[in-house]
């Protein structure tokens, strides 16, 4: 297991759409990917972490939906190939990410998705996620389509947070 190099805003990466797993073709290499993606998440104090966050153009996130306060306790969800079948009701969530460490904005989320991925084992999954669950899963759906949060801000917005990344980015 190893703590992956998180990769941060303006880096290419984060801005392309991810291909597609196989998963017959991948499934040797698919767990060393999977437990490095946790721990490096679990490291850095996430609840969430696409495959491009730490440099891999795969359709992989890893999910880690917080049991308890301390975060000590969680569900991992591993998502390979995620796409959003349904979307439902509208929040406001104040989020934060691991490629913008120091950055927390509001964002526009749906209040309710229903999710399709295949899990660690190479089955087909279909959840509905609720409430912050759904957000997080959101979130790092749309790191694997090339979206990153401050992209769903309205374009004034969107350039103040940009301001506040450059100052931010002199400390990274």
């Amino acid at each position: 297991m190893a703590i992956l190099k998180i990769y941060k805003y303006g880096e290419d990466i984060l801005s392309k759409k991810t291909r597609r797993v196989n998963f017959n073709l991948m499934e040797k290499k698919l767990p060393k990917i999977i437990n490095d993606m946790t721990q490096t998440c679990l490291a850095m104090n996430g609840v969430g972490l696409a495959a491009p966050q730490v440099g891999l153009d795969l359709s992989i996130a890893v999910v880690m939906y917080p049991l308890d306060d301390e975060g000590e306790k969680y569900k991992r969800y591993v998502l390979i190939n995620p796409e959003i079948s349904r979307q439902e009701g509208s929040v406001i969530s104040n989020e934060g990410c691991l490629s913008f460490p120091g950055l927390d904005i509001k964002v526009n989320r749906a209040q309710r998705i229903n999710v399709k991925y295949i899990n660690e084992k190479g089955m087909p999954v279909e959840i509905r996620a609720d409430g912050f669950l759904a957000i997080i899963m959101q979130h790092e759906i749309d790191h694997l389509n090339g979206r990153v949060f401050i992209d769903l801000l309205p374009p004034a917005e969107k350039a103040e947070a940009k301001k506040k990344l450059e100052l931010l980015a002199e400390k990274w």
